[in-house]
C-alpha cells in the first residue's frame, strides 16, 4: 500500500494533417463565422494512416521518455478511448507491445469523453492497492473513423490525437499528486450521445448534451476540489473536456476561479478530441511551460453516456 500516486510526465501526439472550418465550408452548409460562433473550433486534426494505437503509442513514448523511467519499470497499462475499431487484442496491449513493455496489466475503457480521468484515477487506485508500481495512462482517439462528414451537426465538431501520463507512487511522507475521483454518470440521458451499430457514425442530440453539460456539471467540479481540500480560486489551471468554449464559459462562471488561473481552451486547434482532450490539452500547457512544477490543475471530463469524471492534480 502506498499513501498515492503522481504524475511524473504527460506526453501528446497530433497528426499532421489539418481540416479547418473554411475546409469543411467548402462541402457543408457552414461557414467559420457559425462555427466559431457555436462551438469556438477553428480547426481539427485529422489522422490519415495513423491508428488510435498509432497515436497512443506516439503520445506514450513522449511520456515516458520525460518521465525518467524506461519500459522495464512499466508495470500498467490503461488506454481511454471509444474510437477504437479493432476489439481485440485492445488497444492497451497493442501499446505494451509496441514500447517493449513486458507482462503489464493492460485495459482499454469506455466512458467516452471522460474517459481519461476514469482511466487516471484507476492507475492511482491500482498504485494506491499496490497492484502497479508505475502506471502508464492514454486517452486516445481517432473519430475521424466515425464521424459522418455530410453531417453539418457532427463533423465540424471533432478531431485526432491522444495524451498520456506516467504514474507512480509517491515517496514516503510526500502528499498525493493524485486527488480523489469524483466520478458517476447520467445514464437516463445516455441516447442524447451515441455511437451505435457495426458500422457507426456519432449521433448527437446537441441541445439536451448542452443543456446537461451547462446545468447539471458545475456542483461535480467543485466537488472535485472539495474532495481534494483545495478552493477552486486556489487552482492554478482549469482543464476540462474540450467540447464547447460556451460549456466551458458557463462551467467557470460557476465555479469561482482566480483571474489568474489559465482555463484551458485547446479545441480551438484541436476540435473535440474525446477522450484524448484533457490529457492533449494538459500536456500542451506543460510543454509551454505555463504551469509550474507542483501546480494544482483540475482535471475534468465528461460526455457520452452520459458520464463525467474529474480529479485534482500536481503538475509534473
Amino acid at each position: 500500500m502506498t499513501a498515492g500516486s503522481r504524475i511524473l510526465a504527460m506526453g501528446h501526439y497530433q497528426p499532421s494533417r489539418v481540416i479547418t472550418n473554411d475546409d469543411l465550408a467548402s462541402t457543408l452548409d457552414t461557414n467559420d463565422v457559425w462555427i466559431r460562433d457555436r462551438v469556438g473550433i477553428a480547426e481539427r486534426r485529422v489522422a490519415d494512416g495513423e491508428s488510435v494505437a498509432d497515436m497512443a503509442t506516439f503520445a506514450a513514448e513522449k511520456a515516458l521518455a520525460a518521465s525518467g523511467l524506461t519500459a522495464a519499470d512499466i508495470d500498467l497499462v490503461i488506454v481511454a478511448t471509444c474510437s477504437a475499431i479493432d476489439r481485440c487484442p485492445n488497444v492497451a496491449t497493442r501499446v505494451a507491445d509496441r514500447l517493449g513493455i513486458n507482462a503489464p496489466g493492460a485495459f482499454d475503457v469506455n466512458t467516452a469523453c471522460s474517459g481519461f480521468s476514469y482511466a487516471l484515477a484507476t492507475g492511482d487506485h491500482a498504485i494506491r492497492a499496490g497492484a502497479s508500481r508505475n502506471a502508464l495512462v492514454i486517452g486516445a482517439e481517432k473519430l475521424s473513423d466515425i464521424t459522418d462528414w455530410s453531417d453539418r451537426t457532427t463533423a465540424v465538431l471533432f478531431g485526432d490525437g491522444a495524451g498520456a501520463a506516467v504514474l507512480s507512487a509517491v515517496p514516503d511522507g510526500e502528499p498525493a499528486g493524485i486527488g480523489p475521483v469524483v466520478w458517476g454518470s447520467t445514464p437516463e440521458k445516455g441516447e442524447a450521445l451515441k455511437i451505435a451499430g457495426w458500422q457507426p457514425y456519432i449521433k448527437q442530440n446537441g441541445q439536451a448534451v448542452f443543456r446537461w453539460a451547462t446545468t447539471a456539471l458545475a456542483p461535480f467540479a467543485i466537488e472535485v476540489c472539495e474532495k481534494a481540500g483545495i478552493a477552486p480560486s486556489e487552482l492554478a489551471a482549469f482543464v476540462p473536456h474540450q467540447a464547447n468554449t460556451r460549456i466551458i464559459d458557463g462551467i467557470v462562471k460557476r465555479l469561482g476561479l482566480s483571474p489568474d488561473a489559465i482555463v484551458a481552451k485547446d479545441l480551438v486547434e484541436s476540435g473535440n478530441t474525446s477522450a484524448a482532450s484533457v490529457p492533449l490539452a494538459l500536456s500542451k500547457l506543460i510543454e509551454r511551460g505555463e504551469l509550474p512544477s507542483g501546480a494544482p490543475v483540475l482535471l475534468f471530463g465528461f460526455g457520452g453516456g452520459l458520464t463525467y469524471a474529474g480529479q485534482v492534480v500536481r503538475c509534473p
